[in-house]
């Protein structure tokens, strides 16, 4: 992976500082420019079309979600928001932003939300790299012209509280009584949002709902057993075991059919 060309958007000389003094200890970053107001902001970001940008929500000209608001889908970087109030939580991840680091900024949680968002980059261009392969071997190189279309991330925000997840981290989600438990990096994580809420918004082609308490991932899934009382079981590559209701059975089947295609 090349280094990440990062942008830092902030009217605060000092926090621009501590910003790029925390970057110097890893050598896997670039910054390649400093914005010192909005406008200043979307005309950088517009130009060097950076990988990361460090946005800081409230700038004169422009805060940094109407900076967001002016950018083309393609022309955004990855975004972790600076701010000076944790309020600005939720609307932070409601703008697909990676992270948010609250002012003082201290240098275990800014290691953390870059590590966060170098994972993500590497995920991403894995993911790019994969879908690219299977072009060229389905279609041949005229494919290779074609734009991979990377996958939405999936925003779920309670109050102070928000999580961003690309689908394909999602192995599984249950539901646990008003709340639903994704599983997802190899953690639960506990949301306050129901399983017909989450299932609106995955992939259906990705996705099946395989128990009234139980959404899969179908690249998840190693295999489905059938039990001697003809009830069935959904094994996931990681071991886990789910029941696999009677009515879902042939839809499971279907899907899983369809993903495999």
């Amino acid at each position: 992976m090349n280094a990440i060309r990062i942008v830092i958007a902030d009217d605060e000389p000092l926090a621009r500082r501590g910003i790029r003094q925390l970057l110097a200890a890893h050598d896997d970053v670039q910054v390649v420019g400093e914005a010192r107001n909005g406008l200043d902001a979307v005309r950088m970001l517009r130009a060097l079309a950076p990988d990361l940008v460090f946005l800081d929500v409230q700038m004169p000209e422009l805060d940094g979600f109407a900076v967001l608001r002016l950018l083309d889908a393609a022309q955004r970087p990855a975004v972790i928001f600076v701010t000076a109030h944790d309020t600005f939580a939720v609307r932070a991840f409601e703008s697909h932003a990676l992270d948010y680091l609250v002012k003082p900024v201290h240098e275990a949680r800014f290691h953390q939300a870059l590590a966060r968002a170098r994972e993500r980059m590497r995920s991403s261009e894995a993911l790019a790299l994969s879908q690219r392969l299977s072009m060229l071997l389905d279609h041949g190189p005229e494919a290779e012209t074609a734009p991979a279309q990377p996958p939405r991330r999936l925003v779920i925000g309670t109050a102070g509280v928000g999580l961003i997840f690309d689908p394909v981290e999602i192995e599984w989600i249950e539901a646990d009584d008003y709340y639903a438990a994704v599983h997802a990096r190899g953690q639960r994580h506990l949301v306050r949002e129901s399983l017909a809420s989450l299932q609106q918004r995955l992939d259906p082609a990705c996705f099946v709902r395989v128990h009234r308490s139980a959404i899969v991932n179908l690249a998840q899934v190693r295999e489905i057993r059938a039990g001697i009382a003809g009830d069935a079981t959904i094994l996931l590559r990681d071991g886990t075991r789910l029941p696999l209701s009677r009515r879902r059975r042939e839809q499971v089947a279907d899907a899983l059919r369809r993903y495999a295609g």
